[in-house]
């Protein structure tokens, strides 16, 4: 008997669990999704569960960032591709800026531009804050305090990424063709790390000023009114005395 009814309430929590990441506009972490299902359900068989049931379908459920969401397949992208706005293209310049800042984040301009051997325009570094793929972190123990750059967890979400380490090392880098087979012996390509907290050399970020604490107008008025009154009365007890 208990079977009968434990199968029926499997797939309702196999239901909502479909039904939440499916409405997310947002990859969920499991705290989340866990949060959301009935006390006591566990969560891992139904995401197991419910990814093999997706596995050779046209929707995929994936993990990316350490969280999870509905994916269309890959082999399927193109056919969507054309109905999407078309993506803004990132110059040579950016997408070097940008493997530098995922791999050696903390990363500064001064450091960028000793990577790259060139310097880095601003609106490089722009352009990449916009696309939500880079971020400043903090500033730099040095002098100047320069802004230190890392990459966001839309970074990871764009390049199909469960985590920063999931970067590839120099083998995979050169049977890709990125990277020359005959580069010189003691290249090292480092291991990439995104961990929010800031380093022993980093400072926080300044917090920006707030500028809305300026009393509104009526109360400017009053506040006037009630300085003039008591300049009256000083004056009048003044000539008074």
């Amino acid at each position: 008997m208990s079977g009968a009814t434990g199968a029926p309430a499997r797939d309702l929590n196999l239901r909502l669990l479909e039904a939440m990441l499916f409405a997310a506009g947002e990859p969920l972490d499991e705290a989340t999704l866990a949060a959301r299902l009935p006390e006591g359900v566990a969560l891992a068989p139904l995401l197991a569960q419910l990814s093999a049931d997706y596995a050779g379908r046209g929707v995929n459920l994936v993990r990316v960032a350490g969280k999870w969401m509905l994916r269309t397949a890959p082999d399927l992208g193109f056919l969507l591709a054309r109905d999407k706005p078309e993506p803004r293209r990132l110059s040579r310049a950016a997408l070097e800026t940008l493997a530098i800042i995922a791999y050696h984040q903390p990363v500064t301009r001064a450091e960028i531009e000793e990577i790259r051997g060139v310097s880095t325009n601003k609106g490089t570094l722009d352009v990449l804050l916009e696309s939500g793929w880079a971020r400043m972190r903090g500033r730099r123990r040095s002098p100047g305090r320069p802004v230190t750059y890392g990459t966001t967890i839309g970074f990871l979400v764009h390049f199909g990424l469960e985590s920063i380490q999931d970067l590839p090392g120099l083998e995979e880098l050169k049977g890709a063709g990125f990277v020359d087979a005959r580069v010189t012996a003691g290249l090292t390509v480092p291991l990439p790390s995104d961990e929010p907290a800031l380093t022993d050399d980093e400072d926080p970020l300044e917090p920006e000023l707030d500028f809305g604490f300026s009393p509104e107008p009526e109360a400017m008025d009053e506040a006037a009114e009630a300085a003039e009154a008591g300049m009256g009365e000083d004056g009048a007890r003044g000539e008074g005395g």
